[in-house]
């Protein structure tokens, strides 16, 4: 029996947006986002590396816009569909490095709940990290995290449409 309602039977052509542009409202929105990804672009971690971390803040929030963006990042970047596909499960896959894992493993510890009567980031998580990263890219990597975390507001909140097309416009 095929589903005829047009209430019930989704329409992949609408948009889901709420806020599709909000530097359209805010354009200094613009500014901020050129420095971030200015302070972030400093190449002392590698640009892999923070659209792993990326992706892997997409989907602990679960958010679409999210995901596909930094999937597309990273196919651009010629990674596998393995790779980009085994973010979510990083901890038992063997594709990434010690490094990656230890980005992986910051940004998870920053976006979810801490255990109760513990930090989120632990003194040995950022041993750990700093053991992968000198000061300039540990700091790097945490505006990264905090880049995403920026954006995550106005992607879970405005609900842009997903577009792959951005990957086309990343520098390397």
């Amino acid at each position: 029996m095929t589903n005829t309602n047009p209430k019930t039977t989704a329409d992949t052509t609408a948009s889901i947006s709420r806020m599709a542009n909000p530097a359209e409202f805010v354009p200094e929105l613009n500014d901020i986002s050129a420095a971030l990804f200015r302070a972030t672009g400093n190449q002392s971690v590698p640009r892999t590396t923070m659209n792993l971390v990326h992706l892997r803040a997409g989907q602990i929030v679960r958010n679409t816009y999210l995901t596909i963006l930094n999937t597309g990042f990273l196919r651009k970047a010629g990674q596998s569909e393995e790779r980009i596909t085994a973010v979510s499960s990083w901890q038992d896959a063997p594709y990434f490095t010690d490094a990656e894992r230890a980005a992986l493993a910051l940004v998870e510890a920053t976006l979810q709940p801490a255990p109760h009567g513990k930090e989120r980031v632990s003194d040995e998580l950022y041993a750990e990290v700093a053991k992968h990263y000198d000061e300039k890219a540990l700091a790097t990597l945490t505006i990264a995290i905090g880049q995403i975390n920026f954006f995550i507001a106005l992607a879970v909140i405005g609900k842009p449409q997903p577009v792959t097309s951005l990957a086309d416009q990343q520098w390397d």
